[in-house]
């Protein structure tokens, strides 16, 4: 709930104010976006850890149904503990150390971030519903703004014919 500042604009010689708060409080939001179609999904959960992980991964498998996805993830240790099951439907491609310029989600985290700078939450479930305002209000180009970069669908598209052919070989 701690509030995120940024520039204002103000006269010349007028310094900008702006009401901040330094509570603590959090959640987090887990999620997958589908750059070319800008379909995402988010769930929020109390923590960042193994076990919420891997409760997002059966809850976004269910959401797929039979449809598969190709799954971006950081090498962050909640991602690539051990004991994560990866459902069948969600295949996991790791991404270099330090880039998550290459990570479709955390482009559309970062555009996300820009709208309520310096706004002030009274308490969690405000910053939840102005958070649901901003998902509801996403649209698809917007969303493929920030997701779908040549590089990033080059990836998805090798990751997902190297899977194919290597589900090809283990089917026959």
């Amino acid at each position: 709930m701690k509030t995120l500042t940024g520039k204002v604009i103000t006269a010349p010689g007028i310094k900008p104010t702006v009401e901040v708060k330094w509570n603590r409080e959090n959640f987090w939001v887990y999620g997958a976006i589908e750059p070319l179609t800008g379909d995402h999904f988010l769930h929020e959960y109390p923590q960042l850890n193994g076990d919420y992980f891997q409760e997002f991964l059966n809850w976004l498998s269910h959401e797929l149904g039979s449809d598969y996805a190709i799954l971006q993830i950081d090498q962050a240790p909640a991602h690539i503990s051990s004991a994560i099951r990866w459902p069948k439907n969600v295949i996991p491609l790791l991404q270099p150390p330090h880039s998550p310029e290459f990570n479709p989600i955390e482009r559309l985290w970062q555009f996300l971030k820009r709208s309520p700078k310096n706004e002030l939450f009274s308490d969690l479930q405000a910053l939840r519903d102005r958070l649901q305002e901003m998902f509801d209000q996403l649209t698809l180009q917007q969303v493929m703004s920030v997701s779908s970069y040549n590089f990033i669908l080059e990836a998805l598209f090798y990751a997902a014919s190297h899977y194919s052919r290597e589900q090809g070989r283990l089917n026959a």
